[in-house]
């Protein structure tokens, strides 16, 4: 009997153990966005139809980080600390994100591109490494096709080039949940429209209902070098749809990254900042 009862005893433990395990894997995890660092430089860029906060940080060949939906970009936090060591980096805030305007002019990812397109033209910068997250890839890429000359290479994490490489549970996962409060908090604290949070979401979804809707012929005529990085545990982007992709962009190079979901840049951030220095290298 006690045998048993020791049995069931150790048996239960090995489960709470393994439950304890899980719940503190990274990849389930959102942690908190880093500080960012003091800029050389911030202000307000007149860009099409809006005012387009933008920073920058250190000196060298430049590099563009683009946020994902919601955010801003505060979250480059770690990115923006390591690389402006070497490199001259730009972050800058989305149309309707963080302390950008928006416009009555619908939300869209050519229009968003037209935006980064002219940021770049506004601080005289030739052609730069894009790092862009989610829909900052999404912009990374069609930047790729519309713009190509004002790019050295494109980073795109956890992109879609079509609305069906979206898991439809994703708004059921918690992490990816927390992740939207967050940035609920945020718009209302960086927003020159911070009771419009509500209004922002309606205007953006309808963009993410029906974009991107990019063909594989688009996709073929990609000339830029790419590197396509998706974590193994993304809430969002599923994984078959990055692996197209990576088949579909000549010469493209698909990374997966280890135990890290859609934030991995918050995650793993030695990891994430290893990969762009790869994907810099050419490898």
């Amino acid at each position: 009997m006690r045998r048993l009862a020791a049995g069931i005893l150790m048996f239960f433990s090995a489960v709470l153990i393994a439950a304890n395990a899980c719940s503190a894997e990274r990849w389930a995890m959102l942690p908190a966005f880093p500080p960012m660092p003091a800029p050389k430089t911030s202000g307000m860029a007149p860009v099409n139809d809006i005012e387009m906060y933008y920073a920058e940080y250190g000196e060298g060949e430049p590099m563009l980080f683009i946020h994902g939906g919601l955010g801003s970009a505060d979250v480059w936090g770690y990115q923006v600390a390591e690389f402006a060591r070497d490199h001259r980096v730009i972050v800058a805030d989305s149309r309707g994100h963080g302390r950008s305007t928006r416009s009555q002019q619908p939300f869209g990812y050519d229009l968003m591109t037209s935006d980064y397109v002219a940021l770049l033209d506004y601080l005289k910068l030739d052609k730069v490494t894009l790092v862009g997250w989610s829909d900052g890839g999404i912009i990374g890429i069609d930047m790729a096709m519309k713009n190509p000359e004002k790019l050295t290479r494109v980073i795109a994490q956890a992109a879609n080039v079509t609305t069906d490489g979206v898991k439809a549970d994703v708004m059921n996962n918690k992490t990816f949940s927390d992740y939207i409060n967050a940035a609920g908090e945020t718009y209302k604290r960086l927003s020159p429209t911070p009771n419009e949070y509500d209004a922002f979401v309606t205007q953006i979804s309808g963009m993410w209902g029906s974009q991107p809707a990019w063909t594989a012929d688009d996709l073929s005529k990609i000339k830029v070098p790419v590197t396509l990085a998706i974590g193994d545990h993304d809430e969002a982007v599923k994984l078959d749809h990055t692996e197209m992709m990576a088949k579909q962009i000549p010469g493209s190079t698909l990374v997966i990254l280890k135990d890290a979901s859609h934030f991995a840049m918050l995650q793993d951030p030695e990891g994430y900042n290893a990969m762009i220095r790869d994907a810099m290298a050419g490898k």
